[in-house]
């Protein structure tokens, strides 16, 4: 089975093609860091019109690299929330418009459930995967949370932030500092010429074994060394050190703290975040003194794309039936829960 995987959620036009939910024929995703690194984030308005912009070029360039056609598609997943609903409804438009025109069922799907199935993608030779249940760490800049898995299709939030996600935390943070943006991609560069001991940052638990997140008081703190610091390269340098290694920190905790709850020994980590160097070295550390298989995907599947969207259609496909999809009354849920 063919799916074309269309995802719109944030700032990034993404499309791919995927076959039997594992095999990714493409996966081309059009980046808007230009447009919105002149505000150190995210403008929805200016995303949604750039998606409007690229949503064609974007998915006729995943057929023209999976040598496929829209004829030879058998259904169409798309991104239904959580995001901006702006920049959902562009996608989520074309694939209705697509699949009735084309008359190929289209599948709503869940941002971060999908992105939870990253680690099943495979774009080359074959690859070991997550046995079921496992526990997922999604971190990115619209999302931080921990999740169950138990399925393709079964999932359950054990927790998620309070506040701002992780990479809304690096955004502001490298603001703050005077880099560019994306901000996580500055900070991990920065980071690695500083010392995180020079101006260390409380780490934000909440409480011993809450599986819940918070970083805003976090982003206050380094606010806050920033007004009262003498800003030159070396400061900066140690401030983005020690800013990374409490956001670390936290995440690779909690995610031991859900592992423990569970009793699995099973993680993915996934989300545009899961790119940062310090994060994948941490917790691959931890998982072999705990013998946890762990699964992080590369880069071009952590942060959004097409091809997890895909994967997410087919096995939702699979279980309930094509028949069962197509509702044009379909509409985006920037909220939308499992």
């Amino acid at each position: 089975m063919l799916i074309l995987g269309i995802e719109s959620s944030c700032d990034d036009t993404a499309s791919a093609i995927v076959k039997d939910g594992r095999t990714v024929l493409s996966s081309v995703v059009a980046s808007q860091d230009a447009i919105h690194s002149a505000y150190g984030g995210v403008v929805p308005e200016l995303a949604s019109r750039r998606h409007i912009e690229m949503i064609i070029p974007v998915v006729e360039e995943s057929l023209k690299r999976a040598a496929v056609s829209l004829s030879d598609i058998d259904a169409i997943g798309v991104t239904q929330g959580p995001g901006l609903v702006g920049s959902i409804l562009v996608g989520l438009s074309f694939a209705k418009a697509v699949g009735y025109a084309k008359k190929k069922p289209f599948v709503g799907v869940n941002h971060i459930s999908s992105h939870a199935l990253s680690a099943f993608l495979e774009d080359g030779e074959k690859k070991e995967v997550p046995d079921f249940p496992f526990v997922a760490l999604i971190v990115s800049g619209g999302h931080t949370a921990l999740l169950s898995v138990d399925d393709y299709t079964e999932f359950k939030i054990l927790g998620q932030t309070r506040d701002d996600s992780a990479g809304e935390a690096f955004d502001k943070v490298a603001k703050l500092l005077g880099l560019g943006y994306p901000g996580g991609v500055e900070i991990d560069k920065l980071a690695k010429q500083g010392d995180p001991s020079v101006i260390e940052f409380k780490r934000p638990i909440i409480a011993k074994g809450s599986l819940e997140f918070s970083f805003s008081g976090l982003k206050t703190a380094v606010l806050q060394k920033v007004k009262g610091a003498e800003l030159n390269e070396d400061t900066k340098r140690n401030i983005a050190a020690g800013f990374q290694e409490a956001i670390v920190d936290v995440l690779v905790e909690k995610a031991m703290w859900a592992i423990e709850a569970t009793g699995v020994k099973n993680m993915v980590v996934a989300g545009g975040v899961a790119c940062n160097s310090r994060l994948r070295q941490r917790i691959s550390e931890v998982a072999v003194k705990n013998n946890i298989r762990l699964f992080i995907p590369p880069p071009r599947f952590c942060s959004d794309n097409g091809a997890m969207v895909a994967l997410s259609a087919y096995h939702i496909i699979k279980k309930k039936g094509a028949g069962a999809f197509g509702n044009l009354n379909l509409n985006a849920d920037p909220s939308l829960e499992f």
